[in-house]
């Protein structure tokens, strides 16, 4: 090689080297101490703490806006205002794209969206989860319909990659307009409490269109979706907490669709009795208690990853370990509602159950309802078809499924909660359990009514019909006669017996959904 052509080649890898460094440098030192002073990480920051050390690999450094009007033929935007690529996450592989604030406030433009979507294509078709890291402007309006038209690329790219991969969003700034459809539609939204903003349209326009006047905070902070609307799962408090609580979540899923959860060593031992559990129990089925206490006492190490914690705490949902095995779990809080499941309930748990059905997460259930809510409102609103969503979940899944009743279990939500017929694998009654069709005051006020009307005592007739009724009723026995209940178990056999049904249904997934009649999906009421 002559010294000339030397010469030429190391000024390429020169121009390669300041090209690069230009681009890492986002949107410059004083953008990225803004961040820091808000409490931000930048968005190659949020890259370089989530991915194990030296592992990830970027994609689109070097992709521009091709965008001449309104001034952009001068705006430079680096990387166009989003970091592609893959890496390692405790030693699996994970697909991200985080948006770069830095860079044009995270404008989604059009080449910003071909990457988002480029990125999920990606991660379905190496079957990694997909993780965004959502920080964006909204909408860059100086590209019209380009930018527009990429909205589409990305909805449609990670709808089809919808239950083969893992999706999970990190709301660590705003995400306003159009996007925010983008988190709402993967599988789980980890907002991050004083910084994560989602809304369909942020304050100014909510105020141009209709009037209204509201703060971007109380529009869409996290106490609009964690607690109201039911669409961030879980509320982190920095950008570090966010990204460790998504370690954390990965943890429990497999990459795809057509591997199983990735099982963990345990010491705490599979046939372990929970000696106090029954403590934990109210004596009275009227009376609340805490249905978190008993999941802790059962669960490897007490360990419970909750899910929608603040949404509809009437239902829990959330993950666990059995034998170091993550399990999906979803249970009644007795001390919320009652533990009734109404209308928020219901889509929680559903969604929370397809979820697990479709990443092979075997599910169990704790139960303790007695009904789904009635009354004008939630009939209204339309609580049947909501609750159909569950019954919808239930039936179609096939995971192994485990029921364990500890009190109520009333009508429809018996049902509601996962019982034999619908599709339940083994069902375990505690003694305290009452499993029938209606309550006995309920059942008096129908069935004995005439009798109770004329009777020259109603009350004295009244209390000894419901004491006749639960006598017959107000127990496990009758529906373990019939083999509805598998057994009725002394309370601190449930760890052991857990462990014990999820070893016999260790490959139920392989076959399960090989066995159902061919339909493209069922008509879930939606």
């Amino acid at each position: 090689m002559s010294g000339e052509s030397g010469n030429k080649n190391l000024e390429k890898l020169e121009e390669l080297k300041e090209r690069r460094e230009h681009i890492l440098q986002m949107g410059g030192p004083k953008a990225i101490e803004e961040r820091h002073r808000k409490g931000q990480m930048s968005a190659r920051e949020r890259i370089d703490y989530f991915f194990d050390p030296g592992t990830f690999t970027e994609i689109g450094l070097f992709v521009k806006h091709r965008t001449t009007v309104f001034g952009m033929d001068k705006m430079e935007v680096p990387a166009e205002g989003i970091i592609t690529g893959f890496g390692k996450v405790n030693g699996r592989y994970v697909v991200t794209a985080s948006e770069d604030y830095t860079s044009m406030a995270g404008t989604f433009g059009e080449y910003h969206g071909i990457k988002f979507a480029h990125a999920i294509d990606f991660a379905k078709e190496k079957g990694w989860p997909f993780v965004s890291m959502n920080d964006s402007g909204g909408l860059r309006m100086q590209e019209g319909i380009d930018a527009l038209e990429s909205y589409g690329w990305l909805f449609k790219a990670q709808n089809q990659a919808s239950g083969i991969i893992p999706q999970i969003s990190l709301l660590m700034g705003p995400c306003l307009g159009g996007q925010a459809y983008h988190p709402v539609m993967q599988d789980f939204v980890i907002q991050v409490r004083h910084t994560g903003f989602m809304g369909i349209a942020g304050p100014a326009f909510v105020k141009t269109q209709t009037g209204e006047e509201i703060t971007l905070e109380e529009l869409c902070g996290y106490k609009a979706h964690a607690i109201k609307s039911g669409q961030a799962h879980i509320v982190a408090e920095d950008d570090k907490d966010c990204l460790d609580k998504c370690k954390e979540l990965l943890s429990f899923f497999p990459p795809n669709n057509k591997e199983k959860p990735p099982r963990i060593e345990t010491r705490d031992a599979p046939e372990r009795a929970a000696e106090d559990i029954l403590d934990q129990l109210s004596e009275e089925p009227s009376q609340p208690f805490d249905m978190h206490e008993i999941i802790q006492r059962v669960v490897d190490d007490g360990y419970f990853f909750e899910t929608m914690g603040l949404h509809a705490r009437n239902m829990i949902t959330g993950f666990a370990r059995f034998n170091g095995r993550p399990v999906g779990i979803v249970a009644n809080q007795p001390n919320w509602l009652a533990g009734a499941i109404d209308i928020n309930a219901a889509d929680k748990g559903a969604r929370f159950i397809r979820f697990c059905d479709l990443f092979n997460i075997p599910l169990v259930t704790f139960v303790d309802c007695p009904a789904y809510m009635i009354g004008s409102q939630q009939d209204w609103a339309g609580i049947l078809r909501h609750g159909a969503k569950l019954l919808f979940a239930w039936a179609n899944a096939t995971v192994p499924l485990l029921s364990i009743i500890l009190r109520k279990s009333y009508a429809g939500a018996h049902y509601g909660m996962l019982d034999k017929s619908i599709g339940a694998d083994f069902v375990f009654a505690w003694p305290t359990a009452i499993v029938t069709g209606l309550d006995a005051k309920t059942v008096a006020s129908v069935i004995f009514a005439k009798e109770i009307r004329g009777a020259k005592n109603p009350e004295e007739v009244r209390a000894k019909r419901i004491k006749e009724y639960n006598e017959v009723y107000a127990n496990p026995y009758q529906a373990a006669a019939r083999g509805y209940v598998d057994d009725v178990i002394m309370p601190e056999d449930t760890r052991k017996l857990i462990n014990r049904a999820l070893d016999v249904l260790e490959n139920k997934w392989k076959t399960a959904f090989k066995a159902q009649p061919w339909r493209k999906y069922s008509n879930i009421n939606l």
